[in-house]
């Protein structure tokens, strides 16, 4: 049984738009990038990829970006004076609120943003190469982190003999 509900409609306004954005940016490429996209090699592809991969942690996991993540829940207010946040139900909001907290799905959004101004202008060269090295410095981050979590457990099991 198909269930058809209030949100898959908002999921195609979305889609559609997301698809407008596309289309309006393939158009202004053709004619104002800087890069061709098929002048890309590999080193270019890292550097988009690592750039879309910091912005997705940014907006989709980062405390700094919480805020702007927020707008897009409900809120209630307890008896306490506690306001408990919860997704919407339904509407737009229901959707951006998915879509910000689904790294598959802002990850669509955010290589396209990268891959858009890499390609365009020169300017965005840095703000791009300040997030590819951010990203690698977070794989630094959490790799070290790893191998001390690992340390530890070693450490731990050795002291319990």
């Amino acid at each position: 049984m198909i269930r058809i509900t209030d949100q898959y409609f908002w999921n195609v306004v979305f889609i559609a738009f997301y698809v407008c954005l596309l289309t309006m940016g393939v158009i202004i490429l053709d004619t104002e990038a800087q890069i061709s996209y098929q002048e890309l090699d590999l080193f270019d592809i890292v550097i988009i990829s690592l750039a879309s991969f910091r912005l997705i942690r940014l907006f989709v996991y980062d405390t700094m970006t919480k805020f702007f993540r927020e707008q897009f829940y409900d809120a209630k207010i307890t008896k306490a004076g506690k306001v408990t946040l919860y997704k919407p139900v339904k509407g737009p909001r229901r959707t951006i609120h998915d879509l910000m907290n689904c790294p598959w799905c802002f990850g669509v959004w955010a290589s396209t943003l990268i891959t858009f101004f890499y390609l365009l202008t020169p300017l965005a060269y840095f703000p791009i190469l300040l997030l590819a090295v951010s990203s690698i410095a977070t794989f630094l981050q959490l790799f070290t982190n790893m191998v001390g979590h690992k340390a530890e457990q070693l450490k731990n099991e050795n002291e319990g003999r």
